[in-house]
């Protein structure tokens, strides 16, 4: 079932849970009917690819793999700390804000 995410590409997360607690990152994608984001830098795997003509070396490549979103949180701007993402009414347009200190995300 896909749920609303609060968080978009190009949001600093810090991750929550997992081999990569502590780590903060930059969403590189977001899968929302997966419930799933791709940070850049967190949960590196290593894809062993054949010799194609795009990459004639082959070898072993290494790149990010996605995480569960219930396990990374945006990084206040304020704080620089987790904090949940919420939304208001500033001027007539709805604002995604930090919760934690209430700053514009």
């Amino acid at each position: 079932m896909a749920t609303k995410l609060k968080i978009k590409t190009k949001d600093k997360v810090v991750v929550l849970s997992g081999k990569d607690k502590g780590k903060t990152g930059e969403i590189i994608a977001v899968m929302p009917k997966e419930n799933r984001v791709k940070v850049s830098g967190v949960n590196m795997i290593a894809r062993h690819t054949k010799p194609s003509q795009a990459n004639p070396q082959g070898g072993i490549v290494r790149r990010e793999s996605t995480i569960h979103a219930s396990n990374v949180a945006l990084v206040d701007p304020k704080t620089k700390k987790a904090t949940r993402a919420g939304y208001k009414d500033i001027k007539g347009v709805k604002t995604r804000i930090a919760r934690r200190s209430g700053e514009e995300v």
